[in-house]
């Protein structure tokens, strides 16, 4: 089993973008304190939405390249039906 995180390579990367999603959350945030209209606020809130699908489809694909394709045939079933929850977990919302 893999200690390494698969992202590790894309790690700064990563955590740029978290960067701005982090921004435009406190651009939500005073959007709110500023009482500005209903759909501006929805529409960043949607993009912020967007930024952090993003996020974690980077990190899906870093783990399939990375994680599943180490180990036994036993090992790579087990990170398949990990794997398979957090996708659900993720489209469920």
């Amino acid at each position: 089993m893999s200690t390494t995180p698969g992202y590790t390579a894309s790690k700064d990367q990563l955590l740029k973008r978290l960067s701005r999603v982090e921004g435009q959350v406190r651009g939500v945030a005073k959007m709110v304190e500023e009482e500005r209209y209903c759909i501006d606020v929805l529409t960043q809130i949607q993009a912020a939405e967007a930024a952090l699908q993003g996020v974690a489809l980077g990190l899906l694909d870093d783990h399939v390249r990375h994680c599943m394709v180490e180990g036994d045939a036993e090992d790579r079933a087990e990170k398949t039906d990990e794997l398979m929850g957090a996708v659900g977990r993720l489209v469920r919302g």
